[in-house]
This record gives C-alpha cells, structure tokens and sequence, in this order.
C-alpha cells in the first residue's frame, strides 16, 4: 500500500502575500480567525471559497511550522502599517467623513 501526502495549499501573488488555494483569501485571515477561537468549520462558513480541507492543511501547516509563520504574520503587519502611513501622508484622513457629506450635499443641491 502507498499513501500520498498532500502538498500545503499555498501561493505567494504578485505583492508576496500567501494565499489559501487559488482564492484570493490570505493566509493572515485564516490564521487570525483560527486563533480568535473559530473552528475550520467556522472559517469555511466566513469565507466560502474555501474547501475545508484546505482550512485544515492550512492549520495543519501553521501548527507545524508555528515560528516561520508567526515571523511572515509579523512581516505582513509591518508591511500594512507602512502602506496605511504612506496612504495617510498622500490622504489625510482626518475630516474625511465631513468633506464626503459636504460633497454629497452640494451634488444634493446642484
């Protein structure tokens, strides 16, 4: 008898994210969700293209290889914090929800 081993369900895109299968859901998201307490039943249920199996090996893996995705995770984050500031030095957000609404009154208006 011979068993087969399934590769983990993994692709790196173009901006070096890790994405679960041939979705678009990040690893960060699974594993954030896992670690809030969510079961791979519930993380099926919260994002619907993924196959259970696939929750499962994805799991399976950060179990397996807890310090190199923590250290990726602890990558990503930074990577986020830095795009958010850049975004916020081109766009400042502060009054942003007021200068929406004004806009929408004047087009009100108009």
């Amino acid at each position: 008898m011979s068993l087969t081993t399934a590769s983990v369900p993994l692709s790196m895109d173009q901006a070096g994210v890790l994405r679960v299968g041939s979705t678009r859901v990040s690893l960060d998201s699974v594993i954030f969700a896992f670690n809030e307490g969510a079961t791979p039943e519930e993380i099926a249920q919260q994002y619907t293209t993924l196959s259970l199996a696939d929750i499962y090996s994805v799991i399976s893996y950060y179990l397996q290889n807890h310090d190199e995705v923590v250290e990726y995770l602890q990558r990503r984050k930074t990577q986020r914090a830095e795009l958010k500031e850049e975004i916020e030095s081109r766009f400042d957000p502060q009054g942003i929800r007021e200068r929406l609404l004004a806009r929408k009154r004047s087009r009100v208006t108009e």
